[in-house]
């Protein structure tokens, strides 16, 4: 019998939606309206999703990152849709304590508050542990764990200690160990950690800290990966129960709420966003099927080249 037809994951915006619009968020107009949100690595992926989404929501942006090339096209696209758009750029590698402290108070220097931390910035590389020299191992912890630290801690020293804000750290699907990636599962993890002792510390203060932990995204980042860890991935469907990937704004969505106001009561928290990949147990086989409809309101969205996102899982 013939799986019934899916949507694909780059379904366009309602057709009812202005011919401006970026973004179709399921959080109502003017949500994130005078604040500020810093967004690390926010010039691709789910950084860039994540800004879109915010500033259609009505939040002014700092968008951090390495390069600045790509943070002018995430500013491009945003202004274009929405020229009334408050947003900054900071280029800064968030491995450098120095840097880190600078960034932070530039930001500060152009917005004069910082309500909010999306700590999305990191990287990793695939390979087995025996494979991974000290220097990689060290520059995948510092992307992943130290970075997102310092990042942390500055925006609580130099404003939310005083005046209170939300912090969200992007962690992994690395419940049970990661194999393949260690290095990135140890640091994700270590986040995770972070995240639990600060929402401890720091709600004294009024700041709340919690993390998303994605699964597999259709992300264009996908496509900077070798050739056969792209074969794996395209395998990765099947052992999902809802039989797909991810989308870029179903992980915005996760982070959108937890900066907001509704998530007023929860801190210390982790929101999974991986389509049940930890509840899946080697004694139940999981049934192909496409009754998982997939949420995409980013009409700018790049799944990766490589990937067919609506093909069935075998």
């Amino acid at each position: 019998m013939a799986l019934p037809e899916r949507p694909p994951m780059t379904r366009s915006l309602p057709v009812d939606a202005p011919a401006s619009a970026t973004y179709h968020s399921v959080f109502r107009p003017g949500l994130m309206a005078g604040r500020v949100v810093l967004v690390t690595g926010g010039g691709s992926g789910i950084g860039r999703c994540t800004a879109h989404e915010l500033a259609n929501l009505g939040a002014d942006l700092a968008l951090l990152g390495r390069k600045l090339e790509k943070l002018l096209a995430v500013q491009a696209e945003i202004s274009q849709a929405l020229p009334q758009a408050r947003i900054s750029l900071h280029v800064c590698d968030i491995r450098e304590e120095e840097a880190v402290r600078a960034a932070v108070g530039q930001v500060l220097a152009q917005h004069g508050r910082i309500d909010g931390l999306f700590n999305n910035a990191g990287g990793q590389f695939p390979a087995p542990l025996r494979d991974i020299s000290q220097k990689g191992w060290e520059t995948v912890v510092r992307n992943n764990l130290t970075g997102g630290f310092l990042m942390a801690r500055e925006c609580y020293t130099q404003w939310m200690e005083a005046h209170g804000g939300a912090v969200v750290n992007i962690i992994a699907d690395m419940w049970h160990g990661m194999p393949g990636m260690g290095h990135s599962g140890a640091a994700r993890a270590g986040m995770l950690n972070l995240t639990e002792t600060a929402a401890c510390e720091w709600a004294a203060s009024g700041v709340r800290v919690n993390a998303v932990a994605p699964g597999w995204v259709a992300s264009s980042g996908l496509d900077t990966y070798p050739e056969d860890f792209k074969n794996r991935i395209r395998q990765l469907a099947r052992k999902v129960p809802l039989q797909r990937l991810a989308t870029e704004a179903e992980v915005s969505a996760a982070v959108v709420f937890l900066l907001s106001d509704a998530a007023a009561f929860i801190t210390g928290t982790t929101l999974r966003v991986d389509g049940g990949v930890p509840n899946a147990k080697h004694t139940w086989a999981l049934p192909a099927h496409r009754n998982s409809r997939p949420y995409n309101g980013f009409a700018l969205a790049q799944p990766p080249a490589f990937l067919d996102t609506d093909e069935t899982p075998s």
